[in-house]
């Protein structure tokens, strides 16, 4: 477990037997690249027993995997003309359709061209509002999840935002094509998630601290091996709609992460709907739409995003197949 001075003490799982000593750190510290744990081990910041090892050693069961990680000056969040497609903005908020491939805030590996990099360029003000090189920034999206995205403009709309966001009176719905034939109409998903036991840079509902995670998810439309769904999030856990999904054997179609796997590619088989679906290059996870109380007009105001070209694309080619099936063609 990681101390916020950087200080962590962890032992070895019968599952992670045999790996690497520098893969089994970078999934207790997942925030860090691999590069950047294989420099700590070799300079001997982090060990096994008090010993140095090398970043091949296989760890053993059992064996006490400690160290440090010494605290690194914050990057400095330079403006950049990243073009944002804007919902809504006034003095207070500012709402982003953001799109596929563009992380939200800087981290390890990320350290410019992200939505927040363009906030800065288009809001200058955001640069007097720097949380933990996060300005303005109260929820996210994935990487490769689209859609509507809220981001505060001064201190007092962020505290505003966050007090929303705890209480869960801001409602966000998106729309996700998954795989499979979905039974039933309607359903919730009501399953914990927490970091998963081993791969750290995964969620997961067996985990052995999960917080509570509740999901609410409509049909929208049937295509047979898949199905287009509305979800509403009632919490907002990190990847929630991804794991929950993969959890009741429908994952996202394109996911990388939780909807890969023979068994989903079997279910598919070698059809014309298999070329269609196979087509996706992401997760197809669309946030649109966005609810929420303006934190100074007090004002209620929902915001719709336009579906990506991908994601549409996709669904007119399914609508077509559909189509197709039904008068025989």
């Amino acid at each position: 477990m990681q101390s916020p001075e950087g200080e962590f003490v962890t032992t070895v799982e019968s599952a992670a037997v045999g790996e690497r000593f520098d893969k089994v750190v970078c999934t207790y510290l997942p925030d860090f690249s691999r590069s950047f744990i294989t420099q700590l081990i070799q300079d001997g910041h982090i060990t096994i027993a008090g010993r140095i090892r090398k970043p091949s050693y296989r760890v053993k069961e059992g064996e006490i995997i400690a160290g440090r990680v010494p605290p690194r000056e914050p990057a400095t969040l330079e403006p950049e003309p990243i073009p944002l497609d804007i919902l809504f903005e006034d003095a207070d908020i500012i709402v982003i359709n953001k799109p596929a491939d563009l992380v939200v805030h800087p981290g390890p590996g990320n350290a410019s061209g992200t939505l927040v990099n363009g906030l800065l360029y288009h809001c200058p003000e955001l640069g007097g509002n720097r949380a933990a090189q996060r300005p303005g920034i109260v929820h996210r999206l994935d990487k490769d999840t689209t859609g509507a995205i809220v981001v505060a403009k001064n201190r007092q709309t962020l505290d505003h935002l966050s007090l929303q966001f705890k209480s869960r009176s801001v409602r966000k719905s998106y729309l996700a094509l998954v795989h499979g034939d979905v039974k039933s109409n309607s359903g919730t998903i009501s399953l914990p998630i927490g970091r998963h036991p081993v791969n750290r840079k995964k969620m997961s509902t067996n985990s052995h601290s999960c917080r509570d995670a509740l999901t609410r998810w409509q049909v929208q439309q049937r295509y047979g091996a898949a199905t287009l769904l509305e979800l509403d999030l009632k919490t907002g856990r990190t990847h929630q709609i991804r794991v929950h999904c993969a959890a009741i054997h429908h994952p996202v179609i394109g996911d990388p992460v939780y909807g890969s796997g023979k068994r989903t590619r079997h279910a598919i088989g070698g059809s014309k709907l298999a070329t269609i679906l196979a087509s996706a290059q992401r997760q197809m996870l669309h946030a649109r739409y966005l609810e929420l109380t303006h934190p100074i007009s007090q004002r209620r105001m929902s915001f719709e995003a336009p579906l990506a070209a991908d994601m549409q694309a996709l669904i007119a080619d399914l609508d077509s197949f559909l189509a197709d099936k039904q008068t025989g063609y």
